[in-house]
């Protein structure tokens, strides 16, 4: 039997079981998907070496940085955000190749590209980490104009007590990559300026459970798009699966 999984810590939120597993026994696959929940990322060569049958797995929060070092390739992609969501696992012979891909960028970019309008050239992003990274990346593609927004001093990035009203009139499209306001902390939100937000503003979130977060809410009610993560899971997994899949 073939398997799969996720790889991250903790995981009791992942949606990603579920579906493959789903995906899997729709279509009379014989697969199994799987967590492999680890504490620290010294612990993958034991997920790989334990699970022979394992043809590739996605990485989430906090590995999609840390684990390059253990990948054998990257695709140019994945290499030019700096950070990997999904591991195509090699077999050749007695020897085991990594490659790193992201397909967060694919998910993302194609999720919130029907929103946008001409207007839309600079945007906000919250957080700093590898899901940030893909979400830089692919807004750039798209020719729009970013921010990056820290809780703490970094390069090339802005404080929270820096975004002003006329900081998120001028940068109307606003992704939040940070895991605030996710379930149980629903009821937290990232600190900006709600009050100034209006219809001209883009809010988009990672977050896909709660499926409406206090960030989307607070954008809704004054007038804003709004958008969670729901599609873009569903885009970077099927993505995740074609290149698991692919003869190369």
């Amino acid at each position: 039997m073939d398997k799969y999984g996720l790889l991250g810590y903790p995981l009791g939120h992942s949606f990603s079981k579920n579906f493959f597993n789903e995906k899997f026994e729709n279509e009379g696959k014989n697969a199994k998907y799987l967590n492999f929940e680890i504490s620290d990322i010294t612990g993958l060569p034991e997920v790989i070496d334990s699970n022979p049958e394992l043809k590739g797995f996605n990485v989430t929060i906090p590995y999609k940085e840390a684990i390059i070092s253990y990948l054998d390739s990257l695709s140019p992609e994945a290499r030019a955000i700096g950070a990997v969501n999904v591991v195509k696992v090699v077999h050749k012979g007695k020897n085991t190749q990594l490659v790193g891909y992201n397909s967060d960028v694919v998910g993302f970019t194609n999720s919130i590209k029907p929103l946008l309008k001409p207007n839309h050239k600079k945007a906000l992003i919250l957080g700093t980490g590898g899901a940030s990274k893909a979400v830089n990346y692919g807004l750039k593609k798209m020719g729009i104009e970013t921010v990056l927004v820290s809780r703490y001093e970094r390069p090339n990035t802005i404080l929270y007590s820096s975004i002003t009203p006329e900081v998120v009139k001028e940068y109307n499209v606003i992704v939040n990559c940070t895991p605030c306001g996710m379930y149980p902390h629903d009821d937290e939100c990232p600190n900006i300026p709600y009050d100034a937000l209006d219809a001209d503003n883009l809010l988009y979130d990672l977050i896909y459970n709660p499926d409406e977060t206090l960030f989307l809410q607070k954008g809704k009610e004054h007038g804003a798009t709004v958008k969670n993560g729901l599609e873009m899971l569903l885009l970077q997994a099927f993505e995740s699966w074609r290149i698991w899949t692919e003869e190369k």
